[in-house]
């Protein structure tokens, strides 16, 4: 079996184009990070998502700088660059995404307030 789950932002906005045979495909790109500190590294993922899926209003929320949760399968897709070294990417073939939050969560703080305390509240009331 092989299935891949992780969550990341995307490094573009997603693009829808057909293949040949008309199919549909999404196209976009997610940095996944892992580790912390100084040991944090990003992994980068290419994503196809196919079919009728792929052809509704998906790619309109998909911008630059989303968070998205994907599950697919991972293939390791090795190239010869134009120097002659050789290079590889990963490709994930999309079973399920997910948005989560908004683009722009991430700046903006979230402001909770704690519900106000009544005036005849006393320390001694807390049973703990």
């Amino acid at each position: 079996m092989n299935s891949l789950s992780f969550t990341g932002r995307l490094t573009r906005d997603a693009e829808t184009r057909y293949l040949q045979n008309g199919t549909a495909v999404l196209s976009f790109s997610v940095a996944n990070n892992t580790g912390y500190g100084d040991k944090q590294k990003t992994n980068y993922f290419d994503c196809a998502l196919f079919g009728k899926r792929a052809e509704g209003k998906l790619a309109e929320y998909m911008k630059k700088g989303q968070e998205v949760g994907v599950v697919g399968e991972l293939s390791l897709n090795t190239y010869q660059k134009k120097d002659g070294t050789q290079g590889a990417s990963l490709q994930v073939r999309v079973n399920d995404v997910d948005l989560i939050g908004s683009k722009g969560s991430q700046n903006e703080p979230q402001q909770q307030s704690a519900p106000p305390m009544p005036d005849d509240f006393e320390s001694t009331d807390i049973p703990f």
